[in-house]
């Protein structure tokens, strides 16, 4: 793990990320002697999407759901919004 300071860190930031991106160790960046930042390679966290959540459980999807209603169909078919195009 490598240590540096402020303007050490400025003055070569393309060289810090060069060695955090090949060794994969972190670079301590210190200022009056005191550790003040971290710079570390970013690495993608993978949260895998839950399935069911909260609800799970606790929600029923009736058998007829996607059933069709006749009234409404009815209304649809029977329905005089354009009564030229029956």
């Amino acid at each position: 793990m490598k240590i540096t300071n402020i303007s050490e860190a400025k003055a070569s930031l393309s060289y810090l990320i060069k060695i955090v991106q090949e060794t994969d160790q972190p670079v301590i960046i210190g200022k009056a002697g005191k550790p003040v930042a971290i710079l570390s390679a970013y690495k993608k966290k993978h949260f895998p999407r839950s399935l069911g959540g909260s609800w799970e459980g606790k929600v029923k999807i009736s058998d007829d759901f996607d059933a069709v209603d006749k009234e409404i169909s009815d209304g649809f078919d029977e329905s005089s919004i354009f009564p030229d195009q029956k």
